[in-house]
C-alpha cells in the first residue's frame, strides 16, 4: 500500500480544478461583479505568534491576506457541492461547509509557508527577491517552493484533468453523432489505468482539435476522435467558460495554456503541490516515532487482543470477511480456514431451464445434473474490454501471445516499470490471450469476436498449462471415472454417526489438483514474483477471464471458507473446504445448482498463527511486514496530520473575517428552488 501523498491536502479542503468543469451552470443569472465578491479574508499574520519579538514575526509581512471569492464556493459546488444536497443536505449548509473547507485551505497555505521557512532551506529574503518582479507575485511565490520537477508534475497533471474533462464532453458527442449503444463493460483487476503518481510527461500538452494531437506528448485520443469532435468538444468546454464569467470576450483560444482561466487553475495546482510538501513533512515526523520497538509491541498487542477476541466464532468469521491489506486477521481459532477463488463456469438458460423441469426425487435430480454437466461450455467473457467505452486490448508481438492468439489486455499496466505514467498490477498475471478470433473492421471500427467453446476438461487444461506456462509446478488429478454414468440409488449417499442416511458430497468432487510449492509462507502471498503469489495472479487472471460469478471479482484472497457449516451450497461448501485442507495451491472441480466450480485455495491458516513481522523486511514490497507496516504508518500519518491541521485551524480562527451578506443569495436556495 502507497501512501496517498494527496491526502492531507484534500482532507479538509478539495478543490476539483474550478468545478465549471462538472458542466453544471449555476452562475450564468449572476453578473461577473458578484462573482468577485469576497465571501472571507483569511491573513494568518494577524495571529499573535506573528507579533513582534514573536516566533514568527520575520515573516508577519510577507504573508498576504488570502480571499475566497464568490466564484469559488459556485466552483466548488459544481464540482461537487450539489451532491450533498442531493443528499438532503441543505443549501444553507452546503455552502457554510464550502465555505469552511476554502477557508481552511487558505489558511493551511499560508502556514505551508511559514512551516517552510521555519523548517526547510527557504527564507524570507529569498522569497522576496522571488516575488519583487514578478506579474503575478502569488504564482511566482508559490514557485519558490517547489523544484522545477514538482512544478512540471503540477501542471502535467492539471494538463491531464483538462484533457480529460474535454474527452468525457468529445465522448459524448462521438457517441451522439454514432448513435452509439452502451455495452456492459466487465469488470476490470484493481489496478488498472492507475497512474503513477510522480510521473510526468514534459512534452504533453492539452489538445483541442486546432493543434496536432501527435503533437501533444503521450495523449492518447478517445476512440472515434477526429478534428472535427476535438473542436466541438474543446468549443463546448469554453462555451462553459464563458458562460461562467471564467473567460474573458476576445481571449485568444487557440492555445489553452495562454487563458487567464488556465493562469488562475495552475495558480490551484501549485497550492495543492504546496500542500503535500507539508503533508510529505508531517509523514516523516509521524513515521519517525514508528521505531522496530513500537511496531513490533504494536503488532504483539493486536495478535494477543485477537486471540482473545476471535475465540468468539462469529467475531472472527465477520473479521475474515472483511480482511485487506489494511486489515489483518493474524491468528484463527482453528485451522480449517482459509479462502478459495471460485471460477462459476454456468449453466445455459436452457440448461437452466430443463434442469428446472426436472420432478424427480433428490436421486433422480442428481443424476440428471450429472448427465448436463459434461454440456456445459465455458466461453471467454472479456468481450467489452475490445467493445466498450474503453478497448483494453492490443495486439502482442508473437512471443508474448498464447498458444498463438493474438490479443492481450491492459498493455500499460502489465509492462508498466518505475519511470512508466502508470503503476505496476499487482496478483494479475497478464499473460493469458483471449480464447477465441479476433478480427477488426478498420472501416467500420468494430470487432468481430469469436469464442471458442471449452467444457469442463477443456478449462481445466487451460488452467494448468498457463499454470505451467508461468513457471510453476503443476501436479495433476484424474477425473473422477463413471462421472457422468448412470448410479444407482444408493450411489449419492451414506450413513453418518446416528445411522441417518445423508448425502455423500465427496461423490460430487470431479477433480482434485494442486500447485506444488516447495512450502507456503504466508508472508509473501502478495509479493510479486513467488510462486505462490505467481500462482494467485495466474488463477486470479483466469477468473477474469471465465468466471460469471462476478461477486468473486477483484476480492482480496477469494471467499473466506469456514471450518464450520455455511449458507453456502453444500456441494460449494464441501468442495471449497476440500480444497482449504488440501493447503494453498490446491484446486477442486464441483458441481452446484449454478453450474461447475473451480475453486483454488490462495490461503489457509493451517498454522493458526500463520505470520510473522520482521521489522527487517518493511521495505519489501508485498510482504507481510510490508503491508501490516504500511498500513499502521497510513493510520498514524492520518491521525498526525488531522491532529496538526486541527491545530493549525484553531491557532488562526480568530485571523478570518467571513462576509456572509456575499454569499446570501446562495444560503437562500432552499427557499429559491
Amino acid at each position: 500500500m502507497k501512501m496517498n501523498k494527496k491526502a492531507f491536502a484534500l482532507s479538509l479542503a478539495a478543490v476539483v480544478a474550478c468545478g465549471t468543469l462538472a458542466g453544471c451552470d449555476l452562475i450564468t443569472t449572476d453578473s461577473e461583479k458578484d462573482m468577485l465578491q469576497v465571501v472571507a479574508e483569511v491573513d494568518i499574520s494577524k495571529g499573535a505568534d506573528f507579533a513582534e519579538g514573536k516566533q514568527y514575526a520575520e515573516y508577519a509581512d510577507i504573508i498576504q491576506p488570502s480571499s475566497v471569492l464568490k466564484r469559488e464556493m459556485v466552483a466548488n459546488f459544481l464540482s461537487t457541492g450539489y451532491q450533498y444536497v442531493q443528499n438532503g443536505t441543505s443549501y444553507a449548509e452546503t455552502f457554510d461547509l464550502i465555505k469552511e473547507s476554502l477557508v481552511n485551505r487558505k489558511m493551511l497555505i499560508q502556514y505551508a509557508k511559514v512551516y517552510l521557512f521555519e523548517n526547510a532551506e527557504y527564507t524570507a529574503q529569498g522569497y522576496e527577491n522571488a516575488v519583487a518582479e514578478a506579474e503575478n507575485k502569488e504564482l511566482a511565490g508559490l514557485r519558490y517552493f517547489l523544484t522545477e520537477e514538482e512544478q512540471a508534475l503540477a501542471e502535467y497533471q492539471l494538463k491531464v484533468m483538462v484533457n480529460n474533462t474535454i474527452d468525457s464532453q468529445e465522448k459524448s458527442i462521438i457517441t451522439a453523432e454514432e448513435d452509439v449503444n452502451d455495452v456492459s463493460v466487465r469488470t476490470t483487476p484493481t489496478g488498472i489505468d492507475t497512474k503513477n503518481e510522480d510521473y510526468y510527461d514534459a512534452a504533453y500538452k492539452i489538445y483541442t482539435g486546432k493543434n496536432s494531437a501527435s503533437d501533444c506528448g503521450s495523449y492518447e485520443t478517445v476512440d472515434g476522435s477526429t478534428p472535427t469532435t476535438r473542436k466541438k468538444a474543446y468549443n463546448s468546454f469554453l462555451s462553459n467558460l464563458l458562460a461562467n464569467n471564467l473567460l474573458a470576450e476576445g481571449e485568444d483560444v487557440s492555445k489553452f495554456e495562454n487563458l487567464n482561466y488556465y493562469e488562475i487553475e495552475l495558480q490551484t495546482a501549485f497550492e495543492d503541490a504546496l500542500l503535500q510538501k507539508l503533508a510529505e513533512a508531517y509523514e516523516e515526523k509521524a513515521e519517525s516515532t514508528l521505531t522496530e520497538a513500537y511496531v513490533q509491541g504494536k503488532y504483539a498487542q493486536t495478535l494477543a487482543t485477537q486471540k482473545e477476541t476471535f475465540a468468539n466464532k462469529s467475531t472472527f468469521e465477520t473479521a475474515l470477511d472483511g480482511i485487506s491489506d489494511t486489515s489483518f486477521v493474524l491468528t484463527a481459532p482453528h485451522t480449517e480456514y482459509g479462502f478459495v477463488i471460485n471460477i462459476l463456469l454456468p449453466f445455459s438458460k436452457t440448461q437452466s431451464n430443463y434442469l428446472a423441469m426436472d420432478n424427480g426425487n433428490e436421486w433422480q435430480k442428481f443424476e440428471t445434473r450429472a448427465s448436463v454437466l459434461k454440456n456445459v461450455k465455458a466461453t471467454d467473457q472479456r468481450e467489452s474490454w475490445f467493445t466498450g467505452s474503453v478497448d483494453y486490448s492490443y495486439e502482442a508481438a508473437e512471443n508474448e501471445a498464447y498458444e498463438g492468439r493474438s490479443h492481450l489486455f491492459f498493455e500499460d499496466s502489465i509492462k508498466a516499470t518505475e519511470n512508466s505514467a502508470y503503476e505496476a498490477v499487482k496478483n494479475y498475471y497478464g499473460k493469458y490471450a483471449y480464447n477465441g478470433t479476433v478480427s477488426y473492421d478498420e472501416e467500420e471500427k468494430e470487432y468481430t469476436l469469436t469464442p471458442n467453446k471449452i467444457d469442463i476438461d477443456g478449462f481445466i487444461g487451460e488452467m494448468e498449462g498457463y499454470l505451467r506456462s508461468a513457471g510453476l509446478t503443476v501436479a495433476s488429478g484424474t477425473p473422477t471415472v463413471g462421472y457422468y454414468d448412470e448410479h444407482d440409488e444408493d450411489y449419492y449417499y451414506t450413513t453418518d454417526a446416528n445411522g441417518n442416511k445423508v448425502v455423500d458430497y465427496s461423490k460430487f468432487l470431479y477433480y482434485q489438483g494442486n500447485v506444488v510449492f516447495d512450502t507456503f509462507n504466508a508472508n509473501e502471498v502478495f509479493v510479486a514474483g513467488t510462486d505462490v503469489n505467481k500462482a494467485m495472479s495466474v488463477v486470479n487472471e483466469l477468473s477474469f477471464a471465465y468466471n460469471t460469478d462476478t461477486a468473486g471479482l477483484n476480492t482480496y484472497l477469494g471467499y473466506a471458507v469456514s471450518a464450520y457449516d455455511t449458507s453456502f451450497v453444500s456441494e460449494f461448501e464441501y468442495a471449497a473446504k476440500a480444497a482449504v485442507l488440501g493447503g494453498v495451491g490446491t484446486y477442486t472441480v464441483a458441481p452446484s445448482t449454478y453450474g461447475w466450480h473451480i475453486m483454488y485455495c490462495t490461503f489457509t491458516y493451517e498454522n493458526a498463527d500463520p505470520y510473522t513481522f520482521d521489522y527487517s523486511d518493511i521495505d519489501r514490497e508485498g510482504s507481510f511486514s510490508n503491508l501490516y507496516y504500511e498500513a499502521l504508518k497510513a493510520s498514524t500519518v492520518e491521525g498526525y496530520s488531522s491532529a496538526m491541521q486541527t491545530q493549525i485551524v484553531n491557532n488562526y480562527v480568530s485571523c478570518v473575517t467571513v462576509y456572509e451578506e456575499a454569499y446570501a443569495d446562495l444560503k437562500d436556495l432552499d427557499n429559491r428552488v
